[in-house]
């Protein structure tokens, strides 16, 4: 998939949990959208991506809730 076609999507999950009140909660529950939704290569091709640009273009939640789906 289109690299910027993912990153175009995960901001809109981040941009929708931003109206939580509290920012542990929005970027957990950003994480395990992406977890619960998006199939493995999806995760997989954002966590290439972050790995050799940054978290440039991503929404800052996007961006912490990455780390939450690094393996481990």
């Amino acid at each position: 998939m289109n690299i910027d076609h993912l990153v175009q999507m995960a901001n809109r999950i981040g941009e929708f949990f931003q109206a939580m009140p509290d920012r542990a909660e929005a970027v957990a529950a950003t994480a395990q959208h992406l977890r619960k939704f998006w199939a493995p290569r999806m995760r997989q091709q954002l966590l290439e991506h972050v790995g050799t640009a940054g978290s440039a273009g991503l929404h800052p939640l996007v961006a912490e809730a990455v780390q939450d789906l690094c393996p481990t």
